[in-house]
């Protein structure tokens, strides 16, 4: 991502909380002298301190991407929207530009033995299938022979960059001028993405240290 300290932020808390909040990654990885690409459901690991997440990839993905003997990029992306400079306050940034949140994570993944893939992939199920009207739970008789077409993974994160990025260089009048404009039906509205604009906004994340 653009080098901007400015957005930046190294709380494993709030990586943790985008992660949770999106857990649909799209997983990267350069083997074979290739770029691979693949989009996965990613689940923290909520049985380790560290900060780590367990998904699988169905075969043959696992040879794809060459996994298990080298890092790999997995990346998670938050609510995102286009901002008009149409919305700022006058005299204000002519330019138009992306408020978005992205968290960019870098491990070595580890390959589950038949138990633990299955424990992942019951775990899956539960997570999304809770709020189902009328959920469907994993029968394990049904899904062992299923988990053997697909390949656990637990991925360490070793290092990351989070940028959330909401337009927090610009004045208290722009911020909330952007914010009511997503909250207003159109093309553009995102009520989502306001919201983390307050929170953005509350919390002081990225915002320009003063004297």
């Amino acid at each position: 991502m653009r080098h901007n300290p400015r957005h930046a932020t190294d709380d494993v808390d709030v990586v943790r909380q985008v992660i949770a909040d999106h857990p649909w990654a799209m997983l990267v990885s350069h083997h074979e002298g290739e770029l691979v690409g693949s989009h996965y459901p990613m689940l923290l690991d909520e049985d380790s301190e560290e900060l780590a997440v367990v998904t699988h990839v169905g075969r043959p993905d696992d040879r794809i991407h060459g996994l298990g003997t080298g890092e790999v990029l997995v990346v998670f992306q938050g609510e995102h929207g286009y901002v008009s400079p149409s919305w700022y306050a006058p005299g204000s940034s002519q330019a138009p530009t992306w408020n978005f949140t992205a968290v960019h994570c870098w491990g070595t993944p580890q390959i589950l033995d038949e138990d633990d893939n299955l424990a992942v992939l019951t775990r899956l199920v539960a997570h999304f299938e809770q709020h189902v009207d009328d959920p469907m739970w994993l029968d394990p008789g049904f899904a062992r022979p299923v988990a053997r077409g697909t390949v656990g993974l637990r991925i360490p994160i070793d290092r990351f960059v989070c940028k959330i990025k909401m337009s927090q260089d610009k004045d208290p009048a722009s911020v909330q001028s952007v914010i009511d404009h997503l909250r207003a039906p159109g093309a553009y509205q995102q009520p989502r993405l306001a919201e983390d604009m307050e929170r953005a906004r509350e919390s002081g994340i990225g915002r320009a240290p003063t004297d």
